[in-house]
């Protein structure tokens, strides 16, 4: 059975998407991007910030899903400029210290909104 989640402690979707899908002990997290919840607004236009809201915003959808960071298996990165690469990867470590996950990093032509990251994964219950 599938389940939409959605929760106010993350940016809405800002198209026919939800913020993540439950199916079985498996969530799917749509990408994120480093909009504060509370303003709407881009944090800042550093990647370091942004990588940091960006997690932030998964944490608060798998939250609501009742899983974790701690509990993710996949992570898909998307960056606008990959000689970011360092200073995100800096900021992804700070969240993924252990219990590391299999990830892929892929340069973007664009992103939503004009971002410099985005990112999404799946993780388990």
């Amino acid at each position: 059975m599938k389940e939409t989640i959605s929760t106010k402690n993350a940016p809405d979707a800002i198209g026919p998407y939800s913020q993540a899908v439950k199916v079985g002990n498996l969530v799917f997290c749509s990408g994120q991007i480093p909009i504060d919840p509370t303003t709407g607004e881009f944090v800042s236009e550093n990647i370091a910030e942004q990588t940091r809201q960006v997690l932030k915003n998964l944490s608060a959808v798998l939250e609501a899903a009742g899983s974790s960071l701690d509990s993710v298996v996949k992570t898909t990165v998307f960056l606008i400029d990959m000689n970011e690469f360092t200073q995100m990867n800096e900021v992804y470590a700070e969240f993924f210290s252990e219990n590391k996950p299999a990830r892929a990093t892929v340069q973007a032509a664009r992103l939503p909104r004009d971002t410099r990251v985005e990112i999404d994964c799946i993780a388990v219950i």
